[in-house]
C-alpha cells in the first residue's frame, strides 16, 4: 500500500515596495535627483512634501502639480537650508499641514567648486551648511517622532565623490564624506526603535549641475564608467524607493552605490 506524503511548503511573503499611507519630505525636491525621488515615492503611494530653494519655488510647485496628478497630496515648501533658524520654521510648517513625516529624503545640496589652495572660507561654509548642517537639523526634528511610532526610514542622498574625492571639490567632498558618517552613527542609534537610515551615493548623473562640466571632462567620466553612460535621476529615485518600502527594513546603516560601476 503506497502513502501519500503531502509535502507542507513555508509560506512566502512576497516583497511589498509599496509606501500607500507614508508621508514624505524630499529637501531639493524641486528638480532633478529631488524631483525624482518625489514622484517615485507619490508613485509608490506617498504623499510628499517637496522643498526647495527660495528661487526654486515654481518648480517645486510644478513638481506638486505632477505629484497630485499621481493621485497624491503634495506641497512645496521654499527654504535656504543652509541658513540657520530657517529650517525650524519650515519643518514646522511641513508638520502642521501634513501631521507625520514617515519618510525623509535628506537630498538638497549645492556645489561651489574650486581648487582647495583657492578656496575662500564662505565657499567652504555655504557648501557645508547646505549639504550637512541642514541635514543635521532637519533630522532631528523629525527623527524622534518617528522612534516614539516605532516607523521610520531616513534617506540621505550622498555622492560617489564623498567616497573617491574629486578633483576641485574639497569642500563638497567633506560634506557628502560627512553624510555617510552620519548615516551610520545615526543606524546604530536607532536601530532597535524601529527607524532605518541609510545613504545613496549616486554617479555622475544626467542634472542641471553637470550643466557646466566641459564636454571633455564628462567624456573622461563616460570613459571610466563601466556602462559607458551617465544616471538617470530616476535611478536615483527607484532606489530611494526600495529603502523606503517595508522589504528594505532589514536594512540600515548601508551605502547603496549607484554609480553604472565607476567605484566598486
Amino acid at each position: 500500500m503506497t502513502v501519500a506524503i503531502q509535502e507542507t511548503l513555508p509560506s512566502v511573503v512576497l516583497p511589498s515596495f509599496s509606501v500607500l499611507g507614508k508621508k514624505a519630505f524630499v529637501t531639493g525636491g524641486s528638480r532633478g535627483i529631488g524631483r525624482a525621488c518625489a514622484l517615485a515615492l507619490a508613485a509608490a503611494g506617498a504623499d510628499v512634501a517637496v522643498g526647495s530653494s527660495p528661487h526654486g519655488v515654481e518648480s517645486a510647485q510644478a513638481v506638486c502639480g505632477e505629484i497630485r496628478d499621481l493621485g497624491r497630496r503634495a506641497e512645496a515648501y521654499p527654504c535656504d537650508v543652509g541658513t540657520r533658524g530657517a529650517v525650524g520654521a519650515m519643518c514646522a510648517r511641513v508638520l502642521q499641514d501634513l501631521g507625520t513625516i514617515d519618510i525623509l529624503v535628506n537630498n538638497a545640496g549645492v556645489t561651489r567648486d574650486g581648487l582647495f589652495r583657492r578656496m575662500d572660507r564662505e565657499a567652504w561654509d555655504e557648501v557645508i551648511n547646505t549639504n550637512l548642517n541642514s541635514v543635521f537639523e532637519i533630522t532631528q526634528d523629525f527623527i524622534e517622532p518617528m522612534a516614539a511610532r516605532g516607523w521610520g526610514r531616513i534617506i540621505n542622498i550622498s555622492s560617489i565623490v564623498g567616497q573617491i574625492g574629486n578633483f576641485g571639490q574639497a569642500n563638497y567632498a567633506a560634506a557628502k564624506a560627512g553624510l555617510i558618517g552620519l548615516t551610520k552613527t545615526l543606524a546604530r542609534e536607532y536601530a532597535r526603535k524601529g527607524v532605518t537610515v541609510n545613504a545613496i551615493a549616486p554617479g555622475f548623473v544626467k542634472t542641471r549641475m553637470l550643466d557646466g562640466v566641459p564636454e571633455k571632462a564628462l567624456q573622461t567620466v563616460l570613459d571610466i564608467t563601466p556602462v559607458g553612460r551617465l544616471g538617470d535621476p530616476m535611478e536615483i529615485g527607484a532606489s530611494v524607493v526600495y529603502l523606503a518600502s517595508p522589504s528594505a527594513s532589514f536594512v540600515t546603516g548601508h551605502v547603496l552605490d549607484v554609480n553604472g560601476g565607476m567605484a566598486m
